[in-house]
């Protein structure tokens, strides 16, 4: 059955039943003693805990007893590929550098795809107790059983703007880190860390700008509903679709992002 916004019925209720049981999981390891395993073989350090294993084998548990015909696509474990138009995105713990080191600032992210537009989606912050999502009525922060409707900051000039990523060495190559610096140069403040939890604190309205790299589709996809219910825009840096990932910039509102988007468009000397 098709509910009146055009999505299978229960997928809604699913996504905070999802988000939920993520955050429930991950407090039941959090600041507690981890074994924690590096996935990238050699390269720049990747961890992993038995916490994003365990969210995401549970949240993959869910979504195949409510809807066994969906495609899922999660950080840990392969994807399961289906031919129907739903799939669902999980980062069990989006920041686990920070989860791992005892820092509030992750968050458990579950996104809904229908025919390829990100229509829902979800972040959990289940230290602050905070219930960020997004879908076709809005965006909204739950907290303690009340609800309020996220907009984003009116923010348009780079030197009144508030800048966010959460680390320099999240860009790749020299001429990433380069364009992104041109950008920092002209905003008012610039800060790093914060995963996740920087979309959320644009949707609310508190920052203004947030520039990354190297980001997964799981990374960004259940973010986009938050962000563009919000009024925020989000692109990758040639100004198309975030989905897949890799370099993104989410602004407050269309005219800061045009302005953020021009200097890190724009050619960079050697």
């Amino acid at each position: 059955m098709i509910d009146k916004a055009g999505l299978p019925v229960g997928v809604e209720s699913l996504l905070f039943e999802l988000a939920r049981t993520a955050g429930d999981c991950a407090m039941g390891y959090f600041r507690r003693r981890l074994d924690i395993e590096d996935k990238s073989h050699g390269g720049h350090f990747d961890p992993v805990t038995q916490a994003d294993r365990d969210i995401e084998r549970r949240l993959r548990q869910c979504i195949h007893s409510a809807f066994p015909a969906h495609g899922i696509v999660g950080e840990e474990f392969a994807d399961a590929v289906t031919d129907s138009p739903y799939l669902w995105y999980i980062d069990p713990i989006d920041g686990t550098r920070s989860f791992m080191t005892g820092s509030p600032l992750w968050g458990c992210l579950v996104g809904f795809v229908a025919e390829q537009h990100c229509v829902l989606g979800a972040l959990c912050q289940p230290v602050l107790g905070e219930l960020f999502w997004g879908g076709p009525q809005g965006s909204f922060l739950e907290v303690d059983g009340q609800r309020r409707r996220l907009r984003s900051a009116t923010t348009s000039q780079l030197n009144e703007a508030s800048l966010y990523c959460t680390h320099p060495d999240i860009f790749p190559t020299p001429d990433l880190k380069r364009r992104f610096q041109t950008v920092s140069d002209h905003c008012r403040l610039t800060r790093y860390g914060g995963d996740c939890y920087n979309y959320a604190l644009l949707a609310a309205g508190y920052i203004d700008l947030v520039i990354e790299s190297d980001l997964k589709p799981f990374d960004i996809v259940p973010l986009i509903p938050i962000l563009e219910g919000a009024g925020c825009v989000v692109t990758d840096w040639a100004g198309g679709s975030a989905s897949a990932g890799g370099s993104i910039i989410a602004a407050a509102n269309p005219e800061l992002h045009a302005a953020a988007l021009a200097y890190l468009q724009a050619p960079c000397s050697a």
